[in-house]
């Protein structure tokens, strides 16, 4: 699904058409591949040109009311890029979800308060998504492009190498600490029309759930989490068969049971 996700927002095939449309995804709309536009880009953007984005805020709203983040988990590239690094056979730094408030800092000055005051796309400016799909890919394509590189260029990409470290040693960072989209999307997880269950009856606290968690949470502690990027590694890890997925409509049905 992960590459499906990736191969089909940036595939080209369909740019002329839906280039002016955003994904549930966090994927850079300056890739010379993107057939789509990146929310994030897409908020900052009117955010500086001192409108209400009541568009795209519609459109986060409606995904993270039908999802909560498991577009996180299931959609987007960067979220799949990390996972794929995280495979590399190396010692891992386990990080347990302190200081993830960061995102707010992230999503409250880089995202809003920054493109307002400055009339720029301070977020843009600095993601390593971008970074990687756009800032490296675009001078290889367009030589033109070579002659404009500068400070900016070498500060995105060293930002990128960073995390590029961080992200084979520690699951997820950039989603855990950093993502403005997934922490929009975090606001919706408890209310969202599909959700996490946990039977807590026979739920045995093995902390299976726990080791296969790619954000590193107990999903028995609250099903409903706004880290929980809703992957189901948990689901198929569970030992008792007690989490499921479904709607919010049976989930206090589910927990009684």
């Amino acid at each position: 699904m992960q590459a499906i996700s990736a191969l089909t927002l940036n595939s080209t095939i369909t740019q002329n058409i839906t280039k002016g449309l955003p994904c549930a995804a966090l994927n850079c709309h300056a890739c010379p591949a993107a057939s789509f536009a990146c929310p994030i880009g897409v908020l900052q953007h009117f955010i500086a040109r001192g409108q209400v984005p009541f568009y795209i805020l519609g459109f986060i709203g409606l995904v993270g009311a039908l999802f909560g983040r498991l577009g996180c988990g299931w959609i987007c590239p960067f979220g799949w890029f990390q996972d794929l690094l995280y495979k590399t056979p190396i010692r891992k730094w386990r990080l347990p979800n302190r200081f993830t408030w960061t995102r707010y800092i992230v999503l409250g000055l880089l995202v809003l308060a920054l493109p307002l005051a400055t009339h720029e796309l301070w977020f843009c400016k600095l993601c390593p998504a971008g970074a990687l799909e756009a800032s490296i890919p675009t001078p290889l394509v367009f030589a033109e492009v070579r002659d404009l590189i500068g400070g900016f260029f070498w500060l995105k990409i060293a930002l990128l190498a960073a995390f590029v470290v961080w992200m084979i040693v520690t699951s997820r960072p950039f989603c855990r600490w950093v993502c403005p989209l997934g922490t929009l999307w975090s606001f919706l997880n408890r209310n969202s029309a599909i959700r996490l269950t946990v039977n807590q009856g026979t739920c045995i606290r093995c902390d299976r759930c726990k080791a296969v968690c790619p954000v590193d949470i107990r999903i028995y502690e609250n099903p409903a989490s706004n880290m929980c990027i809703r992957c189901l590694a948990c689901v198929d890890a569970c030992p008792e068969e007690c989490i499921a997925i479904g709607s919010s409509s049976w989930t206090g049905t589910a927990l009684a049971e």
